[in-house]
């Protein structure tokens, strides 16, 4: 009997050894994969910490601090506050101007791919104004909206606006016509037909525009806060570099990498969740 046993009892440890296996062997995988991925990131910041400290002579060091300088400067901002007081600056006013951005550009982009005609008026507007830089008008925001908040929120929902529109109509314009045809064919009527078929295969280009546009919010805020702003990180920066802060110039661009980074993925998240049709 116990002879018998033998083989059954060895498929069955052969089994839970593979079953044990195999969740090790995914995590090793993911582990490989994320190393992977971020092998270009961990290079070039290796190669920040090593050329200021063994390839600068000290008189270029002073404009180039290794890496860990500029973590120790940023660790005593976050300790003081002091980041969170620009961070805060800066996140609400870009956050006005992009939902602003999307509020307004949504809309109007699904209303000009929708009716033709509006969109064969408005488009060589809307071609002028896409090839005119947001900061190329900063001094016009400036002049006639003051030194103040409005005016940064305001070239904010200008720098944001325009990625949202066109990829909106963009993504109204190229909804497969059989959708359509289908939807017609299924007794729908225009009101449904934009909702249920050109809306949501819409969503993935929309969000596209939607990351664009919150890149743009965030630098296009940066550089306007470094005139007349007097908190914010544009305005920690210029300050740092005028008072010859080089760590603490550095840590606050630094911030700004990181801040643009998380906007982004929490963007992708968003994109993910509502585009959860188009992967199935």
């Amino acid at each position: 009997m116990s002879t018998l046993a033998l083989p059954d009892q060895q498929i069955r440890v052969e089994t839970s050894s593979a079953q044990r296996a195999a969740p090790t062997g995914r995590a090793g995988a993911t582990i490989r994969k994320t190393l992977y991925r971020s092998g270009a990131i961990i290079g070039f910041l290796l190669v920040w910490e090593l050329i200021p400290q063994f390839l600068l002579e000290p008189a270029s060091k002073v404009f180039l601090p290794p890496l860990h300088e500029v973590l120790q400067q940023l660790w005593k901002m976050i300790v003081s506050g002091d980041l969170l007081t620009h961070i805060s600056a800066s996140l609400g006013r870009s956050a006005i101007g992009f939902l602003l951005a999307v509020v307004i550009g949504v809309p109007v982009g699904l209303v000009v791919a929708w009716f033709s005609r509006i969109g064969d008026f408005l488009n060589p507007l809307l071609e002028v104004f896409r090839n005119t830089a947001a900061l190329a008008l900063l001094p016009v925001f400036t002049l006639t909206l003051g030194i103040g908040e409005l005016s940064k929120v305001t070239i904010v929902l200008y720098a944001a606006f325009f990625p949202v529109l066109l990829n909106t109509i963009l993504g109204a314009r190229s909804v497969d016509p059989l959708l359509i045809r289908a939807g017609k064919t299924l007794g729908l009527n225009n009101f449904e037909i934009f909702s249920k078929v050109v809306l949501p295969a819409s969503v993935p280009i929309i969000f596209t525009g939607i990351r664009m546009a919150g890149t743009s919010a965030v630098l296009v805020l940066i550089a306007a806060e470094m005139i007349g702003a007097k908190a914010g990180l544009g305005y920690l920066i210029t300050n740092s570099q005028a008072s010859f802060l080089i760590p603490k110039m550095y840590a606050a661009i630094l911030t700004v990498a990181i801040l643009g980074f998380v906007v982004n993925a929490a963007l992708v998240a968003l994109e993910r969740h509502f585009s959860r049709w188009a992967r199935a």
